[in-house]
């Protein structure tokens, strides 16, 4: 089994978009999802195979949404720290 990673975009009325790691952007019915998530949130799909993904098996994961903060927060001070010193 394989597991996937998709960062929670922004979440509409009815449908959450979420971008996979190597950028591609879609939507997901919000019912799709058993609950709990949130933009910026980082969620984890089991894959079996080639089987269609199951969204109502996605779970947040904390600690890869936490890991992904720290590394945008990392970056973004990186950018300050060039351009004030250009």
């Amino acid at each position: 089994m394989v597991v996937r990673f998709y960062m929670v975009d922004r979440i509409s009325s009815r449908e959450a978009v979420l971008v996979d790691d190597q950028g591609h952007a879609f939507s997901v019915p919000l019912n799709h999802f058993r609950r709990g998530i949130a933009e910026n949130m980082v969620v984890r799909v089991p894959v079996e195979d080639d089987a269609p993904l199951d969204w109502s098996s996605a779970t947040v994961d904390q600690d890869e949404t936490e890991r992904r903060a720290r590394e945008a927060q990392s970056i973004l001070e990186r950018l300050r720290e060039r351009d004030a010193n250009a």
